[in-house]
């Protein structure tokens, strides 16, 4: 028996617990082994599909005992059975859908993940500084050679620009997609309900962890949803002001250990 035992904990990855250096420190690695060791389940939630998130475990060392968040709330994956436990998709009409879009908004670019790959259209430096930043193959082609159906999209440009898409696609759309910041040039697409909330409940479900029991830590907006369901909602220094104005307990920077500061308190209630 473990002080953790019955612990749920779900850490954001990129500017959480993935800091600018573009690393895991080893102060955050000590902390979660010293969590997972009595009794803890953790795991990740992240904006980022399978095939950008998986070799990130081997390079960072990263410890999991608990099913993984993938492509910001599209997929549930247990790496321990390497399967999916959960996947959605967007709308069959997203294609057109997209399409209408990129012939209004004619700067943007966008990410669309099929299976394990990603195809791009009209990339722009966000989308190359984002690709090799997650170290993921992709196929740049038109949006009707697009093999669907699409996991989830990622719209690139400055954030005025999204934020006109995000108004456009909510105001016409909503019932079909979730349309949500990861950052100020990132705005992600997923299907109705699919988003870190929902899915950390339903590992939390499977777990059979209540939710007075599931702790999250995250930055930005597409993590208040898991943030409203954790029993305290950590934030890194460096999180969204957004994020800060829903009352989290906000910890040192990402670059300063965020998550083990997040486990220390963990370790001062439990």
């Amino acid at each position: 028996m473990g002080k953790f035992d019955g612990v749920l904990f779900f850490s954001d990855y990129d500017d959480t617990l993935y800091n600018s250096q573009l690393t895991v420190s080893s102060e955050n690695r000590a902390a979660i082994h010293y969590f997972i060791q009595n009794g803890g389940r953790f795991s990740v939630a992240t904006g980022r599909a399978h095939p950008a998130f998986t070799p990130q475990i081997q390079q960072e060392k990263l410890e999991l005992n608990a099913p993984v968040v993938l492509s910001n709330g599209a997929a549930i994956y247990d790496y321990q059975s390497n399967r999916y436990l959960m996947r959605t998709q967007l709308h069959q009409d997203a294609p057109a859908h997209l399409a209408t879009l990129c012939q209004i908004f004619p700067h943007l670019a966008f990410e669309a993940y099929h299976e394990e790959h990603i195809y791009v259209h009209n990339p722009n430096f966000v989308t190359m500084n984002h690709l090799h930043r997650v170290g993921a193959p992709y196929i740049s082609c038109p949006i009707h050679e697009m093999p669907t159906p699409w996991n989830k999209v990622i719209f690139e440009q400055d954030n005025p620009y999204l934020q006109q898409v995000q108004t456009y696609i909510l105001q016409r759309w909503s019932a079909y997609y979730e349309a949500i910041f990861s950052n100020r040039y990132l705005l992600e697409l997923t299907h109705k309900g699919s988003n870190k909330g929902t899915m950390v409940a339903k590992v939390a479900h499977l777990l059979d962890v209540p939710q007075e029991k599931v702790y999250c830590i995250g930055d930005n907006q597409n993590d208040i949803p898991m943030l409203a369901l954790s029993a305290i909602p950590f934030a890194p220094g460096n999180c969204a002001q957004e994020v800060r104005e829903r009352g989290v307990h906000v910890l040192p920077h990402c670059d300063q250990h965020a998550v083990a500061h997040a486990i220390s308190l963990l370790d001062q209630l439990y």
